[in-house]
């Protein structure tokens, strides 16, 4: 059956309209100067047809006719990148407005957009970890995922960076394993104020490190801190009922960065360091490209292009005398 490699014939059909409308207005400016010195113009008629078919044939070549598929492999060295967000109650502090986990989300959906070939997956973290979206190639997924990101999606309780690191880790697949592809680059952007109550990170980080992966941290928030706001006005008071005053931590951060490899930037209404991160991760490239085979439908405007250009050639050899002095 026979197909087109670009069926939206709109444009084409508007450039037929035109050619054929200076076509129409060349012979009868000829038909008219002819008849002015009393000349004949008839000449003219058997090259109206030889172009007329050269610009059809060009059409066609240009719609690209197609007839049956073929395979062709195609390579590929895409990216799996881990979105690992804090969302803690301190993200809800409003030192970056219009608060910490805000903003962040408002950044990461920017960096979804900057992605369309790479997998992407969500972790959410607190006191414990879970995978709100496993890698995935459907930015809408991700997207509808990051809208729903709230510091009530999990149990309140002392928040840990180990955590998440962990719960990466274990979905990593070894190199050269049926598990995933050899060689894929890896990332995992961790966005955290940097607080953390958990165990020691050096263990996961080797782990890793080892693994290829590299983590690059955003810092959200700021050393002066914010206070915690609660529903109806309140604020998140201590033990001892005293204001809770939440600060960015950005030593964990930094640790995270300086072990894997990766970068830290901070985040707050003065300082943007996703420009810094977009351009980091697109620079990373796997060490070994997947080839798959697709299908491909086999276009043939090289014919069509050919008995074009062999018309027009002979039109220019073929000289017509239209009008004799």
């Amino acid at each position: 059956m026979l197909t087109w490699a670009y069926p939206d014939f709109g444009l084409p059909l508007a450039a037929a309209v035109l050619a054929l409308l200076l076509a129409l207005t060349y012979v009868l400016r000829t038909g008219r100067l002819a008849r002015a010195l009393g000349q004949r113009a008839g000449r003219l008629a058997w090259k109206l047809p030889l172009r007329l078919l050269a610009g059809a044939l060009l059409l066609v070549a240009w719609l690209g006719p197609a007839r049956g598929l073929s395979p062709q492999p195609v390579r590929t060295a895409g990216k799996d990148l881990w979105l690992v967000v804090d969302v803690s109650r301190s993200m809800d502090a409003p030192d970056v407005a219009p608060t910490r986990l805000l903003r962040a989300q408002a950044e990461l959906q920017t960096l979804v957009q900057r992605f369309p070939a790479d997998r992407l997956g969500l972790v959410v973290f607190s006191g414990e970890a879970a995978v709100q979206c496993p890698l995935t190639y459907d930015q809408e997924a991700v997207q509808t995922f990051l809208n729903t990101l709230s510091t009530r999606l999990l149990p309140p309780g002392p928040t840990t960076l180990r955590a998440p690191l962990e719960l990466v880790l274990g979905r990593l697949a070894p190199a050269g394993t049926a598990a995933g592809p050899t060689g894929r680059a890896t990332a995992v952007v961790v966005v955290s104020d940097g607080e953390d109550f958990g165990e020691n990170l050096e263990p996961t980080l080797r782990a890793l490190a080892r693994s290829g992966a590299r983590v690059f941290a955003v810092g959200v928030g700021t050393a002066a801190g914010a206070r915690l706001p609660l529903p109806g006005g309140r604020l998140v008071r201590d033990a001892v009922g005293r204001p809770v005053l939440s600060r960015l931590r950005e030593a964990p951060l930094l640790q995270l960065a300086a072990q894997t490899g990766g970068q830290y930037v901070p985040l707050n209404d003065r300082q943007n360091g996703f420009t810094a991160l977009l351009a980091d991760l697109r620079a990373m490239q796997g060490t070994t490209e997947q080839v798959r085979t697709v299908a491909v439908a086999d276009n043939q405007y090289r014919l069509p292009l050919a008995l074009a250009l062999g018309l027009l050639a002979l039109d220019v050899a073929l000289t017509v005398v239209v009008i004799r002095p």
